[in-house]
């Protein structure tokens, strides 16, 4: 570590733990429903479990990032901490196949993916606060390129080793994880312990009133990623009579495009400003894209997939690299805990509302209500530039 910089082998050694952080939590989502409902769980059911992931997110995220802004560092050993907890919560998922122990196993997942507060606290010490979207889109392409690659292999695991084997890959990436995580120095802070107190961390970003506008549009386009490729639309091809090994094609159809958009936003400069309305006008395009979905063929279900993966993948990373550069005017991992803890509700809530649905009103339901979803989002953005201008 030069300069209290990583050096380029310390960089590909946390990029390689971070693609294993994100491989053992996607590895099994895209057929995850499909395997709920071969087990005999209800709609509804499924819905809490798919949501469950967000429960512990909504929980954890905030208080841990203000507890870390208060204790000055440790990021590391929670992030080692969140490796451990994925083992074991791939674990359950192999060996479980009852409604509470499947909750439990999720509801770990998300404990795991709360340890992301660190992770982008982590990456984005190395950059200047110019490069803060940079920095934060290089975090998402890691994030959306092994969620691709996970999911892409999904399929063809089940095939030859059966419906139980990506929770063991997810407990074995987790490990591998941890191990290269090792490998990486956690860089200095420049603030000291005891400074003030936890209380004091929390109310000040408890009033900050942007970071509440980029969390509520980050919340819904987060819900509408978990209802969709994340939920219910691997469900919804199947039951149409597709075989499972038509997901492979849904996955590739929605993460292709919104894999190079992220990409594209880490190497493309934006003119000040432009931000909020690139989100605005993706969050239109995903509500047309989605009201659509459940009228369309096959091959338009994929386009569809594909236009709304372009958007989220236009929305995700801006927003995030929003959230980074605030935090980097103070208490950066504070804020950062404050935003991803509160898009977390989307992770939550929009499977959640969604299996109701779908369970009163059938499987077409879900894609309706994340049309809802992506119009309010585009308002919202609309009410937060006048806000902010």
């Amino acid at each position: 570590m030069k300069d209290n910089f990583w050096t380029g082998r310390e960089h590909v050694m946390f990029l390689g733990a971070i693609f294993c952080f994100w491989f053992a939590t996607y590895i099994y989502v895209p057929t995850f429903s499909v395997y709920l409902e071969r087990i005999d769980l209800y709609y509804s059911e499924i819905g809490i479990i798919l949501g469950a992931y967000g429960i512990t997110q909504v929980l954890f995220r905030w208080p841990l990032g203000v507890l870390l802004e208060w204790m000055s560092g440790n990021k590391k050993k929670w992030l080692l901490l969140g490796f451990m907890i994925g083992t074991g919560s791939g674990v359950i998922l192999a060996v479980s196949e009852t409604f509470s122990l499947i909750l439990i196993g999720r509801l770990l997942a998300g404990v795991t993916a709360s340890m992301w507060v660190m992770a982008t606290i982590m990456y984005g010490q190395n950059f200047p606060l110019s490069k803060s979207t940079q920095a934060m889109s290089t975090m998402q392409f890691m994030t959306v390129f092994t969620q691709f690659v996970s999911m892409l292999l999904c399929s063809v695991l089940i095939s030859w080793y059966g419906w139980d084997f990506p929770f063991w890959a997810a407990s074995v990436f987790s490990v591998i994880g941890a191990l290269l995580l090792l490998a990486v120095p956690e860089m200095k802070s420049d603030t000291e312990r005891g400074e003030r107190t936890f209380r004091q961390i929390f109310m000040k970003t408890l009033g900050m009133g942007e970071v509440w506008g980029i969390s509520g549009l980050s919340l819904f386009a987060y819900a509408i990623l978990f209802i969709t490729i994340f939920g219910f639309s691997p469900l919804y091809i199947v039951e149409q009579g597709h075989s499972e090994s038509a997901i492979t094609w849904l996955v590739v159809a929605f993460f292709l495009p919104h894999m190079l958009t992220s990409l594209s936003l880490a190497y493309i400069p934006l003119r000040e400003g432009s931000g909020l309305r690139l989100v605005f006008g993706s969050f239109l395009l995903s509500a047309v894209f989605l009201a659509v979905l459940p009228t369309a063929s096959f091959a338009g279900f994929l386009l569809l997939h594909a236009g709304t993966g372009f958007a989220l993948g236009m929305i995700l990373p801006l927003l995030l690299g929003r959230a980074a550069a605030l935090g980097k005017e103070g208490d950066g991992m504070a804020v950062m805990g404050m935003f991803q803890s509160l898009y977390a509700i989307g992770i939550f809530a929009g499977p959640y509302v969604s299996g109701k649905l779908a369970e009163g009103a059938g499987l077409t339901a879900p894609f309706y209500f994340a049309a809802a979803l992506a119009v309010t989002g585009a308002l919202l953005t609309m009410v937060m530039k006048k806000w902010l201008s």
